[in-house]
């Protein structure tokens, strides 16, 4: 059984009624049904990314997540 790494997933509702897990160190998505059901998900597609890439390293402080607003043209 290999290590573990901690990595962080944003969830966000979309209008489909869908749940959309993204990891914030790589590009990496999901959705599902409910957000246990898009984690779940998610999880498996970053071992399944990681059997073929590099385990990034991991930083030395958690990112911080915040919403963010910006203006768009009229």
């Amino acid at each position: 059984m290999g290590r573990t790494v901690r990595l962080t997933a944003t969830v966000t509702p979309e209008d489909d009624g869908l749940y959309c897990a993204r990891c914030v160190q790589v590009e990496v998505a999901c959705e599902g049904h409910s957000v246990d059901e898009a984690l779940d998900r998610l999880r498996q597609a970053l071992e399944h990314y990681f059997e073929r890439r590099p385990v990034p390293h991991p930083p030395q402080c958690p990112p911080i997540v915040v919403p963010i607003e910006v203006r768009l043209p009229e």
